[in-house]
């Protein structure tokens, strides 16, 4: 029988070859030992206690064994996992231009192309202009405020489309966030149903969540594996690979083209594409603008009815003037970005030259993992941190507000996120019209699921709920804004 090689085959190969490169190659001397953890063994260290899926709460187990600052090595690759917030604070803000890189992320930054987005890109003149450029967009309160007319009017437009429809929360949400990504970046209007850039974006999003994930792809773990070719026996994930490139492709060139056909015709309507396409552009420049457009992509309901009624009243709408006057609703926001995070681990960054923190040896190119999620559940920040507990925001006498978790929830160093207004005009417009609860079936109260999806993006399953107006005024309310969208 003739011999067929397999991808384990090629896997072992390079697995022989990675051995003999670190009992052979050079290694400088260290300056001091790297963090603790778990032992690991001879040759491929960690590489069998690496969880599958949910990372962030293995890692959270490490961490209180190990301290709040763990080691382990793959093959002789470092990874550092950080699970309490003082190290980040001191590493990745304090020391961002050595530690804003990010790791290589075989499959989905290599074959499929997201290296060329900015959240995955390695620190250099490329990813400096990106982020200036993006800066210039949303990077404070002042350049977010031009915005706050853009979020409200399509924060209306989706509390009308759950009235309407409110079993399909969930295409609601992200059609809603989509909305307004792409009229910030090309100065598109979406169609009101099946908007073909809308699904794009999330079809694209959703492929990065998988693609990305430390263990979706043996690629992933073992970088040379990208050089195997596509006949060969097992090496499918280049098919899947070469599928969501295109999906990409499509997504940065799709709108990018729309826009530069709209300034050709003098049609083009005011955007972060439009500004940096104005005067003469070099192709490397349209390049630039273009991979800079597509990084842009990425309980207490009682109280929070009667806070709102009280400061607003029951004949309009909040808006984000209102939010300094709605103490208890802003708790609420923050208490849902702690509880769970949409992004546990947030993005892996990479070492790009040696460090010494706290007596701790960290080489050049080590990876540098952020526990977000344990960070946010952190019983000594955090008392029970499990319970979903706004006032645990709130000041008041005898008690002193816990940690604002914005700054972890959103990441740290150079790529934490700054306006969170949509968000906090969803949930705030949300709460003055709809009463949301849990479904009642055949007499037994359905309860959601508390098993987030895992992967670089953790997100609910499906779930029901019920969603109806909070009263005969809040109706009238909605009605009103379906009439002036209909007007406009």
């Amino acid at each position: 029988m003739a011999y067929s090689p397999t991808l384990l085959d090629a896997a072992a190969i390079v697995v022989a070859l990675l051995i003999l490169n670190r009992l052979f190659g050079n290694k400088p001397a260290r300056a001091g030992p790297l963090p603790s953890g778990p032992k690991g063994l001879p040759l491929i260290g960690n590489l069998l206690e690496m969880p599958a899926s949910h990372e962030w709460q293995t890692f959270a187990q490490w961490g209180q064994r190990w301290g709040g600052i763990v080691s382990v090595t793959i093959l002789g690759q470092p990874y550092v996992i950080l699970n309490s917030e003082k190290h980040p604070k001191e590493m990745l803000e304090k020391k961002s231009s050595i530690y804003s890189s990010r790791p290589v992320i075989a499959f989905g930054g290599e074959l499929v192309g997201w290296k060329r987005i900015l959240v995955l890109q390695p620190y250099g003149n490329t990813f400096r202009e990106h982020r200036r450029m993006i800066f210039q967009l949303i990077g404070s309160k002042k350049n977010m405020a031009r915005f706050v007319p853009l979020v409200d009017a399509k924060t209306r437009d989706f509390i009308t489309e759950v009235y309407r429809e409110p079993e399909s929360l969930l295409k609601h949400i992200r059609k809603c966030a989509g909305a307004i990504i792409l009229m910030m970046s090309y100065g598109y209007q979406i169609k009101d149903e099946g908007d073909p850039l809308v699904e794009l974006v999330n079809r694209a999003l959703e492929q990065f969540a998988i693609c990305t994930a430390p263990g979706a792809f043996l690629a992933n773990i073992f970088p040379a594996l990208v050089h195997i070719p596509a006949w060969f026996p097992g090496a499918g994930f280049k098919k899947t690979a070469a599928a969501w490139r295109a999906t990409l492709e499509q997504m940065c060139e799709d709108p990018y083209n729309l826009v530069k056909q709209q300034i050709a015709a003098g049609t083009n309507v005011p955007s972060f594409t439009s500004k940096n396409l104005e005067g003469d552009v070099t192709p490397e420049r349209e390049l630039i603008v273009k991979d800079a457009a597509s990084s842009l992509y990425a309980g207490g309901a009682d109280t929070a009815h009667a806070e709102i009624e009280a400061v607003i009243g029951n004949d309009r709408l909040p808006t984000a003037e209102d939010r300094e006057n709605l103490p208890y609703v802003n708790a609420v926001f923050l208490e849902t970005l702690r509880w769970n995070n949409v992004a546990p681990l947030g993005i892996p960054h990479r070492l790009i030259e040696d460090d010494v923190h706290d007596g701790y040896y960290l080489p050049k190119g080590t990876t540098v993992i952020t526990n977000l999620w344990q960070m946010l559940h952190d019983p000594e920040t955090y008392p029970d941190p499990g319970s979903f507990n706004p006032d645990r925001f709130l000041s008041y006498p005898g008690h002193e507000p816990e940690l604002n978790p914005r700054t972890i929830a959103f990441g740290f160093g150079l790529f934490a996120l700054v306006s969170p207004t949509s968000v906090f005009l969803s949930v705030t417009m949300s709460l003055a019209v709809f009463n949301i609860s849990k479904v009642v079936e055949n007499s037994h109260v359905v309860e959601p699921s508390t098993d987030y999806t895992s992967g670089t993006v953790s997100h609910p399953p499906a779930y029901k709920c019920d969603i109806k107006p909070r009263s005969a005024k809040a109706e009238a309310l909605l009605q009103q804004v379906l009439e002036q969208k209909h007007h406009d």
